[in-house]
């Protein structure tokens, strides 16, 4: 049984005509109706609903005498009434009004329009960057969130350390400097409500209405929907096997979008002569690069590639990282490294964004990167991939050969299989979610055209049984299904 729900919302009108025990029954159904009050939820006493209405007791029995007889109560004696199981027709009868055109906002309407991928609860095959949880330490994980609430009190209790937990930011400066090769200091880090949120951030604060971006193509859709719902014009970075074509555009960007360090999606790497000259671009126009560098610490040969922003001399990058990938998406977690020159306006835009992060996970996080958790979960974590991406790779080939080929990239956790026939990638990706494999059509991530036709398949989450079942699920679909082919 739920407990006790208050009855603050039930409002008697003493002046109306309407008898009370009247508006009070037609108001509790409402709620009921409505699922305000769910199957199962216990309704105050109605000595208790009496007193907080400032009624008569028998006002309210009598209420709850019609609801009982009508089905939507269960009175038992010397116990609350319970709110009954609606029959189907009533579960139905209400019903969700569509917003019409008028009702929103053309920002609104930009964003409405954005392409998105989310998975299911237990679909880990083969949700695209989407890590392991099994191998998790959890149990440290909620020993430190545990330790730090019972300590919480004035420190963590309220909007404090907007731009981020103090001891939080010091350790990704530290881990920033050594493993990625990020020129920065504490004060420079800024931890955000993962990368969309940054991305968000960042678009509003430094774009204005028609001003225009230099993004990858194909590229990161949740980058690309940030910059366009405030009022941005895209135009494409071409990337493709050959790296990133920085033949300039027609229009100086005011901001440059890009995964040097490991493209999303392809997973292929900026070559250091593109990289200088990328920074040269941008220092020469005044425009700010944004630096998203999502996943690129799972590199399967060779060291991890250090970061742009560590090459850029005038401070025009903004660079975007994640613990989604290294620990888990739940954790809402990201951060930024800004320039000196956005250091001290930041906390004015997250104030008035409401965007910063939750201090008691930062707090707990940092315990878990000063305690050397952080550092060991990742060492384990790379061992782990690169023996799944392997056997995906194998089964991918037995399985899947006759329809699609991978894209072998050395950086990330997830691959792109391309498909032989120009199939349409979004109806394959519905089936394939139908049958409980969560796959992302490639095509989501072209904007201007000549789409490339695919799924993006992540590997980190499914163990090796999970994997055969998934490939073997994917096998039988395309054996089964005549998937249309895009034609133009």
């Amino acid at each position: 049984m739920i407990n006790a729900f208050p009855i603050d919302g039930i409002i008697l009108n003493r002046q109306s005509a309407e008898n009370l025990h009247r508006q009070i029954y037609i108001q509790l159904r409402s709620l009921i109706e409505r699922r305000v009050l769910p199957s199962g939820s216990s309704l105050p006493s109605t000595r208790a609903m009496a007193k907080d209405l400032g009624v008569g007791r028998n006002t309210v029995i009598a209420a709850c005498d019609q609801l009982a007889l009508e089905g939507y109560l269960a009175l038992h004696p010397r116990t609350p009434p319970i709110v009954m199981a609606l029959p189907p027709t009533l579960q139905n009868a209400t019903k969700t009004s569509t917003p019409s055109d008028s009702s929103i906002s053309a920002r609104g309407k930009i964003m409405l329009a954005q392409p998105y991928h989310h998975g299911r609860p237990g679909l880990l095959a083969f949700h695209p960057g989407l890590p392991d949880a099994d191998n998790f330490p959890f149990n440290t994980w909620s020993k430190l969130l545990s330790k730090r609430a019972k300590a919480a009190r004035h420190d963590l209790f309220g909007t404090y350390h907007v731009k981020g937990y103090p001891a939080l930011c010091e350790a990704i400066a530290r881990y920033l400097t050594t493993a990625r090769g990020v020129n920065c200091t504490p004060d420079q880090i800024v931890i955000t409500n993962g990368a969309q949120s940054a991305f968000d951030l960042l678009a509003r604060l430094l774009l204005d209405p028609g001003d225009t971006v230099w993004m990858e193509e194909p590229g990161y859709y949740g980058a690309g929907a940030a910059c366009l719902a405030a009022g941005a014009k895209l135009v494409p970075l071409n990337v493709t096997d050959e790296g990133w074509d920085l033949q300039p555009p027609s229009t100086i960007p005011r901001l440059i979008f890009a995964t040097p360090s490991c493209h999303h999606p392809l997973g292929i790497i900026m070559p250091m002569e593109q990289r200088l000259n990328l920074v040269q671009l941008a220092e020469k126009w005044g425009s700010w690069i944004i630096e998203d560098d999502y996943d690129s610490e799972y590199r399967f040969q060779g060291h991890p590639i250090p970061a742009l922003q560590g090459i850029s001399v005038n401070n025009r990058v903004v660079y975007v990282g994640t613990f989604a990938k290294l620990l888990f998406p739940a954790m809402r977690l990201g951060f930024l490294v800004v320039p000196d020159i956005l250091h001290e306006s930041i906390a004015t835009a997250l104030s008035v964004t409401g965007q910063f992060a939750p201090l008691l996970t930062q707090a707990a996080l940092a315990d878990f990167m000063n305690e050397g958790h952080f550092t060991r979960h990742l060492r384990r974590m790379r061992r782990l991939y690169a023996i799944r991406r392997q056997y995906f790779i194998e089964a991918c080939e037995e399985h899947l050969s006759p329809w699609l080929s991978l894209r072998h990239v050395e950086a990330g956790i997830q691959l792109v299989g391309m498909f032989h026939k120009k199939l349409d990638d979004k109806v394959v990706a519905k089936a394939a979610l139908e049958m409980g494999v969560n796959v992302s059509p490639l095509s989501i991530q072209y904007r201007h055209g000549n789409e490339q036709r695919g799924l993006l398949m992540g590997f980190a989450s499914a163990d090796q049984r999970a994997t055969k079942k998934a490939m073997i699920k994917l096998r039988n679909m395309f054996q089964t299904t005549a998937f249309p082919l895009v034609v133009k």
